[in-house]
């Protein structure tokens, strides 16, 4: 069963296409991830889902509603954690999940119940009687997450949950996120630009750059996509050695990229040591290899001939000189 079904969807700000045109549906108790980098249109997209931004053309449904006429039935099937934090660091924990239910009528045996129950779940139950501001980032986040859930939501969004947050954090709010979903079939739709969470947490994951839905599929099928293995070089010409590599017949692809050259081969360790003799014939000094099975950064760099990392630093700087190209209006 269909929990979130999404059909053509765009938004549009002026001459700006933030989300272009994406089909995609999500199945009850899935965690799905949506998957690329900063101003790809991930937030957007959750956004439009949560009626917190009108679609410019095509239709969506959540538990059923529809999110341009059914926005009340929409909002009250949904938890949203946010990237930024909204909590009240003024009131406790439990007074910050107090206010939540009784923002959606949970009625108060019930309320004061599940409170306890959630902050028992993120292990914050020994802290609700602390104030926010005490509270470290991953904390906040545990928080936050428990608060989303406090009304039982058919659907949790979470934009980018571990933003931010140290590695040994992140792990401990990506075992909270499969714990709940483990234990409560919450369906789950995440964004995130860490590959490693959207492997570690998603039955199946949309690459998204540019607005536009490029890939979709479980992780382990994205991966096999590609085929073969992974072959990064960094030499003293990586254009020439691009050349070399990529017409011989073991090469599949070749991209150049972030100062170094990644190639998807068959057999990497079988050809590689082709690879190093003919760039030392052709005077190519290679400073570093690299071998590896292929991972969801290779996937997007298949499809998108760049890194994330790389995709967000043009992002910035289309941003940039549209801003000065503004202010000298």
């Amino acid at each position: 069963m269909d929990v979130i079904s999404i059909q053509n969807l765009s938004k549009s700000f002026n001459s700006l296409k933030a989300v272009d045109s994406i089909s995609f549906n999500v199945q009850e108790g899935e965690v799905f991830g949506f998957l690329g980098p900063n101003g790809a249109g991930k937030t957007t997209t959750l956004s439009m889902l949560a009626t917190l931004l009108e679609p410019t053309s095509g239709e969506a449904e959540v538990n059923g509603f529809d999110i341009k006429t059914q926005k009340d039935d929409v909002r009250r099937s949904i938890g949203i954690v946010f990237q930024d934090q909204s909590l009240d660091e003024e009131l406790t924990a439990f007074e910050n999940m107090d206010f939540h239910g009784r923002l959606y009528n949970v009625p108060n045996g019930v309320r004061q119940t599940k409170i306890i129950e959630l902050l028992k779940l993120v292990e914050l139950d020994d802290r609700k009687d602390d104030f926010v501001k005490t509270f470290s980032g991953g904390m906040r986040r545990r928080l936050e997450i428990a608060r989303g859930l406090l009304h039982e939501p058919k659907v949790l969004f979470l934009d980018e949950p571990t933003l931010g947050l140290d590695p040994q954090t992140r792990n401990h709010i990506w075992d909270y996120i499969k714990k709940l979903n483990k234990e409560k079939n919450t369906t789950i739709l995440l964004t995130t630009h860490y590959m490693e969470e959207a492997d570690r947490l998603c039955s199946r994951v949309a690459i998204i750059d540019h607005g536009k839905i490029i890939a979709l599929d479980v992780s382990e099928k994205l991966k096999e996509t590609i085929g073969g293995d992974i072959i990064t070089v960094e030499s003293s010409d990586n254009a020439k050695i691009h050349t070399l590599i990529e017409k011989l017949p073991w090469c599949k692809t070749a991209v150049e990229h972030d100062g170094q050259v990644t190639f998807n081969v068959v057999e990497a360790e079988k050809n590689v040591a082709e690879l190093v003799n003919l760039s030392y014939k052709n005077g190519v000094n290679i400073k570093s290899v690299k071998m590896h099975n292929p991972t969801l950064e290779d996937v997007f760099l298949y499809y998108t001939g760049k890194t994330i990392r790389e995709q967000e630093t043009d992002s910035k700087d289309a941003m940039r000189m549209r801003h000065r190209l503004h202010t000298r209006r």
